[in-house]
């Protein structure tokens, strides 16, 4: 049987064939290989989608915060005219709401009455004598030329005239003081006010002079405000302010004096400021209650951004600014005030960079990014004519 056999010129042939195969293959694979690197450089993919938006300018108004008590605008001790009275009936409780001339509280009027009583009689005792003295007096007159009686005889009787009518208006004053005693024996309002305490207990017994009530006058309060001796300057007579106090809500008031020593000790002036009256147990500020508040000192222009798109990194506030690829650089900025959802931009950015908001959290320097149709600049257009209050520390107001 015959063996097939290859001539050396067939075998030269094939391995030079399957060679040129080799090399063809990988010289394509090489091609594109290449081809895809190239392309993945010119389109790398982004890290992340985002929402982008530009600063947005805003008059913001100035603030400047400080803290204080609320007290009493004036305060009245109302106490007791009369002396040794037990008192019978207390009609005025803290918290109540009185008006001037209105009955608080009252005494026993029994001995009262009695001296009252005795002091009448002892004036028409008095009038009666003065009248006999007069009638006298009178006829003593009449003979004075006569020689019916002494010089002496006559000026008695004109002596005891006066005497007589001495005593008659000594018994009348005696009358008065009684009666004014037996007045004294109801407690009045001397003002309109807010009862604030009362130490008045029915059957004590109490001295002139004993503190019986206390009461805010007319129901005002003020908002007493440390404010530091380098921050006074910044405030005058008539400044508004916002006030909130610890119970909650808000109180809008108006500077009414401000105080004309500093405190050695702590370096801060009082600012008192009067708050609208609120009278009665549902007002919402109270007399001795911590509040805190800010001074209107007028407005300012100001470059702003959303609060999102601020990212804290190693105790430094930075934003992602947007290139023309889409590719993001890091920028430390410098943040102001904060006002709603937006923060200020006192140094760092320019009013025509775009940065990212949603998602900045997540991004280095160097990504990029992706940007989402959001209705973000909508937004933003919308609050750039707009004027927020605004509430700042005073050192970051002073800058």
């Amino acid at each position: 049987m015959n063996k097939f056999k290859l001539k050396p010129v067939a075998v030269i042939a094939i391995v030079v064939v399957v060679a040129i195969a080799a090399g063809a293959f990988f010289f394509l694979s090489s091609e594109k290989t290449e081809k895809a690197e190239a392309d993945g450089k010119a389109a790398p993919k982004p890290a992340l989608t985002v929402t982008a938006a530009q600063p947005q300018p805003a008059r913001l108004t100035i603030a400047l915060a400080a803290n204080g008590n609320i007290v009493a605008w004036q305060e009245a001790i109302i106490g007791s005219e009369s002396n040794g009275l037990r008192l019978t009936d207390v009609r005025a409780n803290v918290g109540d709401v009185v008006k001037a001339g209105q009955v608080l509280a009252t005494f026993s009027t029994e001995s009262v009455q009695a001296d009252v009583a005795q002091a009448r009689a002892s004036l028409l005792e008095a009038q009666a004598s003065a009248s006999d003295a007069a009638a006298n007096a009178e006829r003593a007159r009449t003979l004075q030329n006569s020689g019916a009686l002494s010089t002496q005889q006559i000026n008695q009787y004109l002596t005891t005239e006066k005497t007589a009518r001495a005593r008659a208006e000594a018994a009348q004053a005696v009358l008065g003081a009684q009666q004014l005693r037996g007045r004294q024996t109801e407690v009045l309002a001397p003002d309109s006010g807010v009862i604030s305490a009362r130490t008045a207990t029915v059957g004590a017994v109490v001295s002139a002079g004993t503190e019986l009530f206390r009461m805010v006058r007319k129901g005002r309060l003020e908002w007493r405000a440390e404010v530091t001796s380098a921050e006074l300057g910044r405030i005058t007579t008539g400044t508004t302010a916002v006030i909130r106090p610890a119970s909650g809500g808000e109180l809008r008031g108006r500077v009414r004096m401000i105080a004309p020593t500093v405190d050695p000790q702590t370096r801060s002036a009082l600012v008192y400021v009067d708050l609208p009256a609120s009278a009665g147990k549902d007002a919402p500020a109270k007399a001795g209650m911590f509040a805190r508040g800010e001074f209107n000192l007028g407005t300012s222009e100001a470059l702003t951004v959303p609060q999102r798109a601020i990212v804290v990194r190693d105790g430094f506030n930075f934003v992602f600014q947007l290139s023309a690829d889409n590719r993001v650089s890091q920028i430390k900025v410098q943040t102001g005030r904060l006002v709603g959802d937006r923060v200020e931009i006192v140094s760092g950015l320019t009013a025509d960079a775009r940065i990212v908001v949603d998602g900045a959290g997540f991004l280095n320097d160097g990504d990029v990014v992706r940007i989402s149709a959001a209705p973000e600049a909508a937004a933003g257009t919308s609050k750039t004519n707009t004027a927020p209050v605004l509430s700042v520390p005073a050192s970051a107001a002073s800058k």
